[in-house]
């Protein structure tokens, strides 16, 4: 990271009280940027996982509560920043099925609401938030960002549709974006509707994991990694209109992947699927396994967290955090 760079640099965090925008936050802090923070409105007030930073870091953020479906809120959050990183968006696959015209709308016209207010401003560059899942089930690998996208759930397609729709402001405006597909981030703060903290809260309090498709491969790159892969993005010179992978090149079974946890967590415990877990047939991902060599060419980025240690950092954090989850139950 380049701490000039970043020297009471305003910028803007959209999607700020999520996993990894939270700890982008915290390190955009750390870099001496003045980050302003966008999270979605609730009556508690409450700004998600932001609250997990300290008192002291807190209290320099600017924090914003809208929804980034309301194009007036997002202009008014972008008025004066020079980068904006745009995360803001409904992730779960799952809950894409049961409610595909709220995550169709969030994802795709909150990232126009986004374009619209970085063109308007003029910002510096735009890091748009893209994911692996826009690929679908790999058809050879390792996947390179000239893989073909496939839209296997209403959440890849409304991700596609935004990636798109950031390709064209690129195109037709100029606009300087620079799109990021994480590859399976996991890591301290993560929910449970994710397999890593879903399959930990089970091994660490049940006596079975119960999961659904045990041969699906995913490509799980560590949160700290994909936050440098973000900050990377926005640095680089000459990467407007590129889009980057950030993955490890590695990929893992699930079913491997919980017997590794229930190595490390020393427990007796069984894996047994659970049917309500099976994703429709032709929608399930069978394998995700990144090619990241243009973002090692390109943006001087590569993982330096290997999957193991960061699988061990995480099963501490949870272990230190139980009391937010429910296990055992399916989250979506």
């Amino acid at each position: 990271m380049i701490k000039e760079f970043w020297k009471d640099k305003q910028v803007l965090v959209t999607g700020a009280g999520g996993f990894i925008g939270s700890q982008l936050v915290e390190a955009l802090l750390d870099a001496g940027a003045r980050p302003r923070a966008f999270v979605r409105y609730n009556s508690r007030g409450d700004p998600g996982l932001l609250r997990l930073l300290p008192p002291d870091s807190i209290s320099k953020v600017e924090l914003i509560a809208g929804d980034v479906r309301d194009a007036q809120a997002i202009h008014a959050a972008a008025r004066g920043c020079e980068i904006v990183f745009h995360l803001g968006a409904l992730i779960s696959i799952p809950y894409s099925y049961r409610h595909p015209a709220e995550v169709a709308e969030t994802n795709f016209m909150g990232t126009l609401n986004v374009l619209l207010a970085c063109r308007e401003y003029g910002v510096q560059r735009l890091i748009h938030t893209s994911t692996s899942e826009v690929y679908g089930t790999a058809l050879h690998v390792p996947i390179g960002e000239n893989h073909p996208l496939q839209g296997q759930s209403p959440y890849s397609a409304s991700k596609i549709g935004a990636d798109k729709l950031a390709e064209s402001f690129y195109c037709t405006y100029g606009l300087p974006i620079t799109t990021v597909r994480p590859f399976n981030t996991f890591g301290p703060r993560q929910s449970a509707r994710a397999v890593i903290p879903a399959i930990i809260t089970q091994a660490l309090t049940q006596s079975t994991i119960r999961l659904g498709n045990l041969d699906a491969r995913r490509d799980f790159t560590y949160v700290n990694d994909t936050i440098n892969g973000f900050l990377s993005a926005a640095q680089a010179e000459g990467v407007e209109g590129k889009t980057f992978n950030l993955g490890t090149g590695r990929e893992v079974r699930v079913g491997e992947l919980a017997r590794l946890v229930i190595e490390m967590v020393c427990r007796p415990v069984k894996i047994v699927v659970d049917p309500e877990r099976l994703r429709p047939e032709k929608s399930e991902v069978q394998r995700l396994l990144s090619d990241n060599s243009l973002a090692k060419n390109l943006l001087g980025w590569q993982p330096i967290v290997l999957f193991e240690q960061g699988l061990e950092k995480t099963i501490a954090w949870v272990s230190a955090h139980l009391e937010w989850y429910r296990p055992g139950r399916y989250e979506f």
